[in-house]
């Protein structure tokens, strides 16, 4: 049995989605954000102190880019092994990773938590955003999916954040319907019924603690990290 330690957030719902595309058997065992991660067993897994940890059979892992490389090699799903696929997979997967996210992330933080307080902050990240989403839409032209014809971990990766487009008010401009390719292909991933029940696994706090939780574990702004 596989425990994974996790939050309903984007980085924690890819690897939910991951072990349901690959039928694992897994405990979830869910992190409130605004301090669970600092507990003394938490920190012991991971002293990043961010989820998701993925604990399986005394193996601890941290990073979704990695957990997700490891649930595909230790499966054989999910993972080309044809090199030009395999290679694919991996330089979407980095783009999620070092691209995507993180930014998606800088947007949410001006936009949402700090309330657009410095809206030219605030623009700068929504147009890098868009940018990096018509980057995927290029990356989609005349292919299914974002590594060519097999679904992999990367659109696992990927399907969170885009979704936030259709779930969080901060993202509701961003130009989703204008990359027809990348619309398409958030329609497509988004009927799989294994990324539906992961995008559940596990499901939100109320809105207010889940904002509480966020906010608070904003460097700069929130309380957790005062003091470091």
């Amino acid at each position: 049995m596989l425990d994974l330690y996790t939050d309903a957030t984007p980085n924690g719902l890819k690897i939910s989605i991951a072990l349901e595309e690959m039928g694992l058997d897994y405990d979830t065992h869910q992190i409130f954000l605004g301090g669970d991660q600092m507990t003394q067993e938490f920190t012991a897994m991971n002293p990043n102190q961010k989820i998701p940890v993925l604990v399986d059979d005394g193996i601890v892992l941290t990073e979704s880019g990695a957990i997700l490389i490891y649930l595909a090699e230790k499966t054989g799903q999910f993972l080309p092994s044809a090199p030009k696929s395999r290679a694919a997979t991996f330089e979407a997967l980095m783009f999620q990773m070092g691209s995507l996210g993180p930014m998606f992330g800088q947007l949410l933080t001006f936009a949402a938590a700090w309330d657009n307080k410095f809206p030219a902050v605030t623009n700068r990240y929504f147009a890098e955003v868009s940018r990096i989403m018509a980057v995927l839409n290029t990356r989609l032209e005349g292919q299914d999916y974002l590594a060519g014809a097999e679904y992999t971990i990367a659109d696992m990766a990927v399907a969170p954040w885009i979704r936030l487009c259709s779930i969080h008010p901060a993202c509701a401009e961003l130009p989703l319907q204008q990359n027809g390719n990348l619309n398409r292909w958030w329609n497509r991933v988004s009927e799989r019924p294994a990324l539906q029940r992961g995008l559940l696994n596990p499901e939100p706090y109320a809105p207010e603690k889940q904002f509480e939780g966020f906010v608070k574990a904003v460097v700069g702004l929130g309380t957790l990290h005062a003091a470091a």
